[in-house]
């Protein structure tokens, strides 16, 4: 990699507005198959929902890509079958035709070019995937290993820290590579300029001016976060009582804990 070639304001504006490139691809999709289809966006939520699951991971050179599932389950969600006019093909094709489509603009580090118009890349891989091993498609197994491989990695993997940079005098200290270095350098430089103060790329240096979640999901994709904690928490505690020996709680019975 040529780091005196590459443009590290672009690579850094990219991160930083890689959730809202994905929010409108989100809300492109919906929009592309009520055309094709020739039904209002009123019909559409009656008889389908897009639902997703995505991370994100970092590539070598410091910029994000996402790893996404994404289903048109029935209206209420998974749960519900959707109509019989739903099928892969539609999903992939409106997919395509909205990654080719969205752009997000941001203003130019010099301050007078026209703005930047973000986009997806080229690289875009598609493929259907079914409740079992099938040879048109990969099975649903696969692809939970698959996303939960890239869930577990972090910025780090890229090169960079796990934890936010406070002053610009620790940059020069860092066991980073030097590609890394210079895009958490263009984090603080770019921070300073008024048109960038809302994206807060200060306290997203250490993860290369990304300021989301590794993993996300669409409100009705699956189980909660709130669901998965309040299970662990409720199987730990029924572990220790076990262990302890401690007989089942009284549901009517109400426990205060205090602390010294």
């Amino acid at each position: 990699m040529c780091r005196d070639c590459y443009d590290y304001p672009a690579a850094v504006l990219c991160n930083a507005h890689a959730l809202e490139l994905w929010r409108r691809l989100t809300l492109a999709v919906p929009r592309l198959i009520t055309a094709e289809l020739g039904i209002t966006h009123k019909a559409l939520r009656e008889q389908a929902r897009v639902s997703y699951a995505r991370v994100i991971e970092y590539q070598r050179r410091g910029l994000i890509h996402f790893h996404a599932v994404v289903r048109l389950d029935g209206p209420d969600g998974p749960d519900q079958p959707p109509r019989a006019w739903v099928t892969s093909e539609l999903l992939e094709r409106t997919l395509r035709m909205a990654a080719a489509q969205v752009e997000v603009p941001a203003a130019h580090p010099d301050g007078t070019s026209p703005p930047l118009m973000l986009r997806w890349g080229r690289q875009l891989d598609t493929q259907a995937i079914q409740v079992a091993a099938d040879l048109d498609g990969i099975a649903d197994k696969h692809v939970a290993h698959y996303i939960a491989k890239y869930a577990t990695k972090g910025a780090e993997d890229s090169g960079t820290v796990d934890r936010p940079i406070r002053y610009a005098t620790q940059i020069n200290s860092l066991k980073v590579p030097e590609h890394a270095r210079r895009m958490i350098w263009t984090c603080f430089a770019l921070a300073d300029l008024p048109e960038y103060h809302d994206l807060r790329l200060r306290n997203w240096a250490h993860m290369l001016g990304y300021g989301g979640h590794f993993s996300s999901k669409s409100r009705r994709y699956s189980v909660t976060l709130t669901q998965l904690h309040q299970a662990r928490a409720d199987h730990t505690t029924q572990a220790a009582r076990v262990a302890a020996g401690r007989p089942e709680s009284d549901p009517n019975r109400t426990t205060v804990t205090t602390g010294q």
